[in-house]
């Protein structure tokens, strides 16, 4: 229940509409009720004759009735003043009217109720949706190396739809079907406390065996969306790895991988729907067993003639309002049997908003407003699990310099450039920015001075003007149309269908990867930080395009702090200084001169022309 209340929280402001569902919900359930009770007045008066003894039978059964608060036996009354008054003929049209009445207005706030009720449940996803999304947002970079992307799709996705329709489902039927079921049994012990007594023994006896149907559920349920985040996994990896798959002929092998696994879901679920679906007719076959030992046990009472305890009208409505009885003790258990798939996607859900972030400011966080003089790289260490990645890490950048982060694959050096925007901290030592450590600023103003080029170009599903100009998002179409021609990309944007207008689609794979590059470098240009870090920005371009660019970045980097992980000497030959980072350490230092001169780890890389990150 605990898990229910967390997950129920975000309906707040829950008041806004419980009271209003509360109100709707109650007068169509008394609505509702009466419709079945004004069964016996009709019949009544459809029965009335002018026989003496009945009509004294009947009397004295409306003043036994009456005596005590009964709408039943008020409404009684009233039938036989008018049956007396206006005869039997207008009476029962009256009646007629009045039920007509009643269902018209329980059927109208049945509506409010049900409106009321929807508008609940997407308030609820509303908030529920933007919570997973917001701490997913917030959630270091190194969370989601750990994690698989289609899990936290299936929990924002599939998960998040589980918990809203279980939450506002179960809240609905705790409240109303109870309300009910209360309405129905009093209606029923006004008209017979005896037979009604004996009838209620099927409620206790009903929710035993469901109890013991269900048992399983939340387990089940569990372990089916653990298979769903897989399955969402495995689509995800297949359409991002599609080219890789058929280059390999390797497509049978992933469509009975994920086959496997839709299988596994698919054999879970039937199980998990066949013991959901086994509560619903257990409780109908057990309602209409009572059903029928009620009409044996109350029309053996009328046949006896004992109509001082049950007359054949009340009899009528008795049977009539009891078959409702079972409807909602039926969605009660129902709604157990559901509440389970619930509450374990819930745990899923509320994990992913429970994972807090490893990086968060200070409440004392400064703001950045401009980068100045230096940024330092002090003793710096940093571990991915048990494995040590940088160790006493020691570099100064000055501002206005270039500094190429050079070495053999694996040595750290993008490890090292994602400690710079604050992607992670080191476990010990400091970065600091203008003689400010890092954690006594806030990382928006430390990301807000620099501006990245990653190795791998990403790009949005979106516009080519609306990629440029992402971390722009007010930039005018010249500044936009200024960054791409710096970054080589305006003519073959100029040439695309639509110009800057242009979709490039997903991850922007309409376009080839040299002007996926060129449009990420115009993204950069645009933001026009004080710091760029550019993780082998040419790496994508072929040999004219890496020329232009480089030259376009060349400019770019002038009068700028330029911190670039490097493996041509083309782009590190006119940097300001060299660190050459192996197996984590800070092994050379120096400019391209110096660090020939020197006859190592560098000299031999520039000797072999190979250098891969």
């Amino acid at each position: 229940m605990k898990i229910y209340f967390r997950l129920l929280s975000f309906a707040k402001p829950i008041e806004k509409f419980a009271i209003p569902y509360i109100i709707a919900t109650m007068l169509s359930i008394l609505f509702g009720t009466l419709n079945l009770a004004l069964l016996s007045p009709l019949f009544e008066t459809l029965l009335k004759t002018n026989n003496t003894e009945t009509t004294t039978n009947v009397m004295t059964k409306v003043s036994k009735e009456t005596s005590s608060f009964d709408i039943l036996g008020k409404f009684r009354q009233l039938v036989n003043e008018s049956i007396n008054n206006v005869g039997a003929e207008k009476t029962l049209a009256y009646v007629c009217v009045i039920i007509v009445c009643s269902v018209l207005f329980s059927n109208l706030f049945k509506y409010f109720s049900q409106r009321t009720m929807e508008d609940l449940r997407v308030h609820t996803l509303l908030n529920l949706r933007k919570s997973v999304f917001n701490n997913v947002m917030n959630l270091h970079v190194g969370y989601f190396n750990n994690e698989r992307k289609g899990d936290i799709i299936s929990k924002v996705a599939s998960d998040v739809q589980v918990v809203q329709f279980t939450v506002t489902n179960t809240l609905q039927v705790v409240f109303k079907e109870p309300v009910t079921l209360i309405v129905y049994i009093i209606m029923l012990l006004t008209i017979s406390a005896k037979l009604t007594l004996f009838s209620l023994l099927v409620i206790p006896i009903s929710a035993f065996i469901i109890s013991k149907i269900v048992k399983r559920l939340k387990q089940q349920a569990k372990e089916a969306h653990e298979s769903f985040a897989k399955m969402i996994g495995f689509l995800d990896e297949a359409l991002g790895g599609i080219k890789i798959i058929k280059a390999f002929n390797s497509s049978e092998r992933i469509k009975e991988k994920f086959n496997q696994e839709n299988i596994f879901y698919s054999n879970l679920n039937r199980k998990m729907v066949r013991r959901q679906q086994l509560g619903s007719p257990v409780s109908e076959f057990l309602g209409v067993l009572m059903v029928a030992v009620i009409v044996w046990y109350g029309g053996k009472l009328i046949l006896h003639n004992d109509r001082s305890a049950l007359s054949p009208s009340d009899f009528i409505a008795y049977i009539a309002i009891f078959s409702q009885v079972m409807r909602p003790a039926k969605a009660l258990t129902d709604s157990f049997s559901g509440i389970h798939s619930g509450i374990a996607a819930g745990e899923r859900v509320l994990g992913l908003i429970d994972t807090k972030p490893e990086l968060t400011n200070k409440p004392e966080a400064k703001i950045l407003v401009k980068f100045n003089t230096y940024l330092s790289l002090e003793k710096v260490n940093f571990f991915y699990g048990e494995k040590q990645i940088l160790k006493d890490i020691d570099i100064k950048i000055e501002k206005g310099k270039t500094v190429a982060l050079v070495g053999p694959s694996g040595g750290g050096k993008s490890t090292l450039m994602d400690l710079i925007p604050r992607f992670h901290d080191p476990k010990n030592g400091k970065l600091t920015i203008d003689g400010n450590d890092y954690a006594d600023l806030t990382v928006e103003s430390i990301r807000a001075q620099m501006g990245i080029v990653n190795q791998e170009s990403f790009l949005f599903n979106d516009s080519i003007f609306n990629n440029i100009a992402f971390g722009k998002p007010n930039a005018s179409f010249e500044e936009v149309i200024t960054a791409a021609k710096i970054a080589n990309a305006h003519d073959f944007i100029s040439n695309t269908e639509n110009g800057y207008d242009t979709n490039v689609g997903d991850r922007g794979n309409k376009l080839s990867g040299g002007q996926r590059q060129r449009v990420c470098i115009a993204r950069a240009v645009l933001a026009n930080p004080p710091i760029m870090l550019l993780d082998e920005a040419t790496s994508a371009l072929d040999t004219e395009s890496e020329k232009l660019v480089q030259e376009a970045l060349n400019n770019l980097m002038q009068n700028r702090t330029s911190i670039v992980i490097a493996h041509r000497l083309s782009t590190i030959q006119h940097a300001d200084e060299i660190v050459v980072i192996d197996k984590g350490q800070v092994v050379e230092q120096g400019n391209h001169t110096e660090l020939l001169a020197k006859k190592g780890l560098y000299h031999r890389l520039i000797e072999m022309q190979t250098f891969n990150d």
